[in-house]
């Protein structure tokens, strides 16, 4: 495509002025120039990289996506889908994991039935932290479409007291019983009125999640 003329109250551009000493640069100079300009432009995506969200979506019968910013993709938990975390000189600051929940068969709504399955996720839980504190439970909503159970609690990991909260999620339709378990750690101390993901980077991934 023909360019566009310039007119000459406008020109020279740039481009002209610069291409006479572009051409007699030394090569190491141009070699130069051309790696600072990429390494111009591949820090300029990653800064835009990083003010992004990213999302993590998993398919199968309990399909289910969420997004995060400051956490990063480790190792998932046995038996778990997936999890993210951010760690500050070796210890952790805070995770966010989501893993397989089976109800057992109900009649009616479900919110009766999640009570039950999370006294035995709470023998669980006790079974699995050190010094492991119930400090609450009860009905949650995350989000406009979608209400849970959640158990708060305070235990020991790795040696480090930390804040945790736990939210049993099934889909919005008629007897259900496949769904997740939300499970959150912080080291940033909670309530029960300002539980974990109230605030900070665990409360994007939460308020994000959905099925399907």
């Amino acid at each position: 495509m023909a360019s566009v003329p310039l007119k000459s109250q406008y020109g020279p551009t740039l481009g002209r002025l610069l291409e006479p000493r572009w051409r007699s640069a030394a090569p190491a100079l141009r070699g130069l120039a051309i790696v600072v300009v990429v390494g111009l432009l591949a820090f300029a995506v990653g800064a835009v990289l990083t003010l992004l969200n990213a999302e993590y979506s998993h398919g199968g019968p309990v399909p289910f996506s969420f997004q995060y910013k400051g956490l990063y993709r480790t190792a998932s938990d046995p038996g778990g889908y997936v999890k993210v975390a951010r760690s500050s000189g070796g210890r952790l600051e805070d995770s966010y994991a989501v893993a397989p929940l089976v109800v057992a068969p109900y009649r009616g709504s479900v919110t009766g039935e999640l009570p039950l399955t999370a006294a035995d996720y709470v023998h669980a839980l006790a079974a699995r932290f050190a010094d492991f504190r119930m400090e609450g439970e009860g009905k949650t909503r995350i989000s406009s479409s979608l209400q849970g159970y959640e158990v708060l609690y305070t235990a020991l990991v790795a040696g480090r007291e930390m804040w945790g909260r736990d939210v049993m999620l099934l889909p919005h339709r008629p007897g259900a019983r496949a769904g997740v378990t939300i499970e959150m750690l912080s080291s940033e101390p909670a309530t029960i009125s300002l539980p974990v993901a109230s605030s900070g980077v665990l409360e994007t991934p939460l308020k994000s999640f959905a099925f399907g």
